[in-house]
């Protein structure tokens, strides 16, 4: 885009003193960049007033879009703050420095005393999933910008184990965009500077090499997606989703946008007739609207299709329309009339008015049965939430302009401030990445207290994580719940629309328990935080008995004696031994991470059966559903289909895909065709035979309980050996199909923690 354009295109609200700050941005940012070219050619100011012309369509102040202009000059060229700051004010230098990059970080590498004496290094939390594969910085991802800094920052020294170089890049790319989130509580317009910037770079990714595209555009739906939808900026969020969904899974891409682009003319003429129906039937209803088709976004499609386990024909919004009134009132007799006319179909209505989503999203949701038999979703909203709808947050600017101060505006976006300020004291970046992804950018989940207030939880949520949420005394003291007057297990998921009560102690605190990942009693990283912090309050030689005795009962349960515990603690960055015993004591260390650990450095050769190990099939995604990731599928009894057989899928209501043999009597007999899909078995994995026992009290359903728990993970039973002992003891030795260390610490941990169970551990081989 020519920098022309973009004067043409920022709002006729500005004055002449934007425009002319505007231009004066340009100019300085041009010469900065001048004779840098991004990985298509073109010259590197080209980014940046595209990234302007973005903000400008969004209608934000000219401050914004002078940032926009200026957001790489700091970080690519020879410019300092301090110029933009002497030639701009501090507005505009707030805003650059909110989205610069970083490239060195202060020297952290000590291993400092806690308050209370305790030690522990600077990060805490595991390796998130993509691990030495991010870079979430700004103009640097479109390879444009001169290279990274390479220089040897002294960082955190679990940081530097391994992939030393790719960790380095993760923690900086995670620090950097941990400072634009905590700078966004003070000043939310610096994340949507951020958000501009990434969606021009996806709109250029193709010129990077298939590896960076790849990285970039997985980054791109794990975080600054989520990010705009969090906001409610939809028109940034659903063009960031298709971007990086057609680099992430370009096949499955090109399949939906083929099927798309097939049938189009078709639904096309489809949707203009029904356009026309329903403007009529509301013209008779006397309610004045607007109605026209809904666009169809080709990753939210592919998200349906896994999310209801169905292909892309059952798929019920790639028909849609939507119908705009003026006023709220206006919407409920538009739902009426619609449901007089067509026959809602039951379980496909929400009502987004009544109950507001966090970032503001308002709106009618539902999908009837139309003349021809097949669905069609119909939103229902007025211009006010069409608007909120489109431009989220960003939508204050385009109806406020001028406005300095807006106290309503002001408390809107207090959540905002509030999903990011409990992680300000957070050390580590890792952590606070993780908590941004299971707190922040996670689906959500709405529940009640007994009073009535609305409480909003990441999916997911257990009643431990509600109780921190209300108070932290509350989850300290926390000792069993309610849920809609029935008491439940501390565990349980909560689900939209549910009341809960949590029942607490007069004192006490949290119990140690609550960090184990595989026993789910914690979803949230906010939770998290608390609790190890209650621990790490405690006094240091508790924490290290307690440490010492939690590590030592792990490895004996595993059978792994052997391990070199000063070497084990120099892994992880803890020069002393006791230290070591101290951040596992405090939970600062979780044990699962120091398993995932062992079982990187453990041959699984060494610790299975002494015999070959066995070839099976993985049994989670175990048969893969052509054109769908993630569907839940499940072996048909009436055929009992082996790897190696001919198999087909039949799409069930409900309950995934069920795979059959395809010369099972029960599908050729199949009259609706269309729910048969194209299914492949998986890729064989190793298994091997690892030797455990349980002992226990024995009672009625143990065994099936133990056996639930394993096909849960995946694993199958070899071998089956029960001995009854005295006073109704009763000991279980079974040889179980493993993968890997850590998954026999997780099933070991879920059997331990069954009811009458007593110990479970791995038997020692001779």
């Amino acid at each position: 885009m020519k920098f022309e354009q973009l004067m043409a295109q920022l709002p006729d609200s500005y004055t002449q003193a934007d425009r002319e700050l505007v231009e004066r941005a340009y100019r300085v940012a041009a010469k900065a960049h001048e004779g840098q070219k991004r990985a298509s050619g073109e010259p590197y100011i080209s980014h940046c007033v595209a990234v302007a012309a973005i903000l400008a369509d969004l209608r934000m102040p000219a401050a914004v879009v002078a940032a926009g202009l200026l957001h790489d000059t700091v970080e690519d060229t020879d410019l300092t703050l301090d110029d933009l700051r002497r030639e701009f004010g501090d507005e505009i230098a707030t805003l650059v420095d909110g989205v610069t990059k970083l490239t060195t970080l202060p020297h952290v590498s000590r291993v400092g005393k806690a308050d209370n004496g305790s030690s522990r290094p600077t990060s805490e939390a595991p390796l998130p999933p993509e691990a030495g594969h991010a870079s979430l910085g700004s103009g640097g991802d479109d390879g444009g910008a001169p290279a990274e800094a390479e220089q040897d920052e002294v960082l955190p020294a679990p940081i530097m184990l391994g992939r030393s170089r790719a960790r380095k890049r993760q923690y900086l790319a995670y620090e950097t965009l941990r400072k634009t989130l905590l700078a966004m509580g003070k000043d939310v317009r610096v994340v949507i500077i951020k958000l501009a910037d990434r969606l021009h770079n996806m709109r250029t990714l193709g010129h990077l090499p298939e590896a960076k595209r790849r990285r970039i555009a997985r980054e791109t739906l794990e975080i600054f997606a989520p990010l705009a939808n969090r906001l409610g900026i939809w028109q940034i969020k659903w063009q960031l989703e298709d971007l990086a969904f057609r680099y992430v899974e370009p096949e499955k891409y090109k399949e939906i946008a083929s099927k798309l682009e097939e049938r189009r003319t078709e639904r096309e003429r489809q949707l203009a007739a029904i356009v026309e129906r329903v403007k009529k039937i509301l013209a008779e209803a006397g309610i004045k609207g607007e109605v026209y088709g809904r666009p169809k976004h080709i990753y939210s499609i592919y998200r349906k299709m896994v999310r209801k386990g169905v292909p892309f024909e059952q798929v019920h919004d790639v028909r849609g329309i939507r119908i705009i009134v003026d006023e709220v009132a206006t919407c409920y007799q538009t739902l009426g009339v619609i449901h007089t006319h067509w026959r809602p179909i039951p379980g496909e209505f929400d009502d987004y008015i009544a109950n507001p989503k966090e970032n503001y999203y308002q709106s009618l949701h539902t999908t009837v049965m139309y003349d021809d038999g097949r669905p069609l979703e119909v939103q229902i909203r007025t211009w006010e939430m069409h608007h909120r709808a489109e431009y989220g947050i960003a939508a204050h600017w385009r109806y406020k302009e001028g406005v300095p101060y807006d106290p309503d505006f002001e408390a809107k976006i207090q959540w905002l401030r509030q999903l990011v300020e409990w992680q300000q004291d957070v050390e580590d970046a890792f952590e606070f990445m993780e908590g941004m992804r299971s707190d922040v950018l996670q689906d959500r989940v709405y529940v009640f207290t007994p009073r009535g207030d609305i409480i909003d939880l990441p999916a997911g949520s257990t009643p431990i994580d509600f109780a921190y949420h209300i108070h932290t005394e509350i989850g300290h003291r926390c000792r069993g719940a309610r849920v809609n007057g029935k008491l439940v297990p501390l565990n349980t998921e909560l689900k939209n629309g549910d009341v809960v009560e949590i029942i607490t102690a007069k004192r006490g605190g949290p119990s140690r328990d609550w960090l184990n990942p595989n026993l789910g009693l914690v979803k949230t990283q906010r939770a998290r935080s608390k609790i190890r912090r209650w621990f790490r309050q405690q006094a240091r030689e508790q924490n290290l008995t307690h440490g010492r005795n939690l590590l030592e009962k792990e490895l004996r349960r595993l059978a792994l004696e052997n391990v070199g515990l000063e070497q084990l603690a120099r892994d992880f960055g803890y020069e002393e031994v006791d230290d070591f015993f101290v951040a596992v004591g405090t939970g600062d260390l979780p044990l699962s991470r120091i398993v995932a650990h062992l079982s990187e450095i453990e041959p699984a050769e060494e610790w299975a059966l002494p015999s070959r190990p066995a070839r099976d099939f993985e049994q989670e995604g175990e048969v893969a559903v052509l054109g769908v990731r993630g569907v839940h599928t499940r072996l048909a009894r009436c055929c009992n289909p082996a790897p190696g057989d001919p198999i087909v899928g039949y799409v069930t209501r409900g309950r995934g895909v069920t795979i059959h043999r395809q010369d099972c009597p029960n599908i050729l007999s199949v009259r609706e065709q269309e729910r048969l899909v194209q299914v492949s078995w998986g890729h064989p994995v190793a298994v091997y035979s690892v030797p455990i026992v349980v002992r226990a009290v024995d009672r009625e359903g143990l065994m099936k309980d133990i056996s639930i728990i394993i096909a849960d993970e995946g694993m199958g039973i070899q071998n089956v050996k029960i001995n009854f002992e005295s006073d109704g003891l009763v000991v279980l030795e079974l040889v179980i199909g493993v993968k890997d260390i850590a998954q026999l610490s997780r099933v070991l941990n879920r059997i331990e923690n069954l009811p009458n169970v007593l110990r479970a551990y791995r038997r020692r081989t001779v």
